[in-house]
């Protein structure tokens, strides 16, 4: 799923909602939205497709005083199930930290869950690109070593991140 997928279906596990407060929540300036912002359009296409996934499902109309009816949507079971197993899951790249990461933590936070098994497990996934990057700009020569460099930076800078938000004091 995408980003904005992810992120659409984790306000509505916080409690029934309509897509113009989730697209208020998700605006660049909205609680969301200082993470990943989407426009409203975006929003309602990350409904749709949550919906055809039977991940959310609509349960009532309620009036508006400025606009259509707006449909109420809630989380189903299997939308609630594969949720917490990606809030749990480690992102898979380093790149992955601004947004996926960012936005487990985020919504961790919201739940008041705690965020060490995912940031324990994010831990040791970068660790371990980490090392091989060092190993890899090592043996590497010409832009190769330079595009390696940048990447080991990032990961690097991204380990750090991690063990501060975990109080844990950074090696050397």
């Amino acid at each position: 799923m995408t980003p904005s997928e992810w992120a659409v279906l984790a306000l509505l596990a916080e409690g029934p909602t309509h897509g113009f407060a989730i697209a208020r929540a998700m605006a660049e300036d909205g609680e969301i939205g200082r993470v990943w912002s989407l426009r409203r359009s975006r929003v309602y296409y990350a409904i749709e497709a949550l919906v055809r996934r039977e991940l959310v499902r609509p349960t009532r109309t309620v009036a508006s005083r400025s606009g259509p009816a707006r449909t109420v949507l809630r989380i189903t079971p299997a939308g609630r199930r594969v949720l917490t197993g990606w809030l749990s899951a480690p992102v898979e790249h380093v790149r992955d930290a601004r947004s996926l990461l960012l936005l487990k933590l985020l919504f961790l936070e919201r739940a008041d869950a705690d965020p060490r098994p995912l940031l324990d497990a994010q831990r040791e996934r970068f660790e371990g690109i980490t090392e091989r990057l060092q190993d890899a700009v090592s043996a590497a020569s010409g832009f190769d070593r330079t595009l390696l460099r940048w990447r080991l930076e990032n990961a690097t800078a991204a380990l750090r991140f991690i063990e501060a938000v975990l109080g844990v004091e950074a090696p050397g």
